[in-house]
């Protein structure tokens, strides 16, 4: 690896390479057994005489830095070197500070693996056909090296659009064509995008309550004020969205977390709101490709006729997080302003990954995928759901018929329960997190990344934490 020495300044060259090397060796950046470049090389590359470079080196060998192999080189010592912080190492913690509001932005949070995980919106990546990716991989790759593209259209590629639009259109009633699509990172990126063509500092953003947490931060990072919208069994509370939003954003085919969709009278309702309202709605489709009974309701992109819908939508639990690939579907109006701040973002996406996944859709592959998936989920759901009812009764199970997680109401605060479950292998969520204002009380469950095996023992862990009283 090419080293960068800094020799800029007054002084002892030799002293300044050894102290650059030692400091670099001290917090990390060159670590035990890498090899560094032969003096003479190394002297060249900065301009300096080799016994410049040799003192240096000699000096750090003698005090047990680094190690001379005969025919081999010069290496880092592989003994363990306690570490040094960037700050002894001339680096300070600094004075730039972040624009006030990131203060009051929750920041991310990574959990440990627990052995029965009923973690949200993580599918079992064991069930992808990781083969038949890898081939449609492999060939995309071979085109692009081939015919490489200077900059791509920022909109995604163009047949990945097309198949979407299509896929959308056959299994949702989405009505979309290619140049209404556009390719994102995930569906949080779709939102962002989104966010950064509509919504000022200080403007209104209604989201439900409880709801999606990820959409509520990224809005409030954008500057807005976002104001939490009741959720019952029907789905949002149209009555309840202030008159001052600029813009909606609800999850309703399957409500994140409760599980439950909204009715056609509200979906109605809330077109119409927005209509009065000058508004625009963000219709995120979570989760509803895994589908265990009933038909569901048209989606509100469909039934829109003035153009006031963007439907969201992502791989990432389809197929695999890590592709990190979603879309939306946008009116004409906001087409042109979207795809201009997508390219601002980013330029445009993995252009390889979005090939794979249009020969993906257009082979059938995803759709036999996401049916091989639902079988297996819906196994998964009615274990779950029949265990709740049989031995948990404490437990009032939110009725839901897709997805990946299901909720249960309790009649106490289970944060506490959480915990001593947590503690016992056992994750679970309280409804509580997904709620911006007052607590709600219950326990949301995720089946998607745990095997049906772990289930009943995960429950039983579960029901032994519960202590009432």
């Amino acid at each position: 690896m090419d080293f960068h020495v800094s020799l800029a300044g007054k002084g002892d060259l030799s002293a300044r390479i050894y102290r650059e090397l030692l400091e670099a060796i001290l917090d990390g950046r060159l670590r035990p057994g890498e090899r560094l470049p032969p003096t003479r090389e190394f002297a060249q590359r900065l301009q300096v005489s080799r016994t410049t470079v040799t003192d240096a080196y000699e000096r750090l060998t003698a005090e047990g830095f680094l190690v001379g192999r005969v025919g081999a080189g010069t290496f880092v010592t592989d003994q363990p070197v306690k570490p040094a912080s960037r700050a002894v190492a001339g680096r300070g913690r600094g004075v730039a500070r972040p624009r006030r509001l990131w203060e009051s932005v929750a920041g991310p949070s990574v959990d440990e693996v627990l052995p029965y995980d009923f973690q949200l919106g993580v599918p079992d990546g064991r069930l992808f056909p990781l083969e038949a990716w890898r081939r449609l991989v492999s060939r995309e790759l071979r085109t692009r090296v081939v015919h490489p593209a200077r900059y791509a259209e920022p909109a995604g590629h163009p047949g990945l659009r097309a198949a979407i639009a299509r896929y959308v259109g056959v299994s949702r009633s989405v009505l979309a064509g290619a140049e209404d699509v556009l390719v994102t990172q995930g569906a949080q990126q779709a939102l962002d995008v989104i966010g950064r063509v509509l919504v000022d500092p200080g403007d209104v953003v209604a989201l439900e309550e409880p709801g999606y947490s990820p959409a509520r931060r990224l809005f409030q990072s954008l500057g807005a004020r976002v104001a939490a919208v009741p959720v019952d069994d029907e789905g949002l509370d149209v009555t309840a969205i202030p008159a001052k939003a600029r813009l909606v954003y609800t999850t309703p085919s399957h409500q994140f977390p409760l599980g439950t969709p909204m009715s056609l009278a509200r979906r109605t309702a809330l077109l119409a709101w927005a209509e009065r309202h000058d508004a625009v709605i963000i219709e995120d489709d979570y989760d509803s490709e895994f589908r265990f009974s009933d038909r569901p309701l048209q989606p509100l992109q469909s039934i829109d006729r003035s153009g006031r819908v963007v439907y969201v939508g992502s791989f990432s639990k389809i197929m695999l997080p890590m592709l990190r690939l979603g879309f939306l579907v946008a009116p004409p109006s906001l087409a042109p302003a979207l795809r201009t701040a997508k390219q601002l973002m980013d330029m445009y996406g993995d252009l390889v990954t979005q090939g794979a996944l249009a020969q993906f859709i257009e082979e059938g592959l995803l759709a036999r995928h996401i049916r091989k998936a639902t079988r297996e989920y819906a196994a998964r759901h009615e274990l779950i759901i029949t265990t709740l009812r049989r031995d948990f009764g404490w437990l009032d199970v939110v009725p839901s018929t897709a997805g990946l997680h299901l909720c249960a109401r309790t009649a106490f605060d289970p944060r506490e329960l959480v915990a001593r479950a947590r503690g016992a292998g056992v994750g679970v969520q309280a409804l509580a997190d997904f709620c911006a204002g007052t607590p709600q009380h219950g326990i949301v469950i995720g089946y998607g990344g745990i095997q049906v095996r772990q289930i009943p023992e995960g429950l039983r862990r579960l029901h032994e934490a519960y202590r009432p009283g």
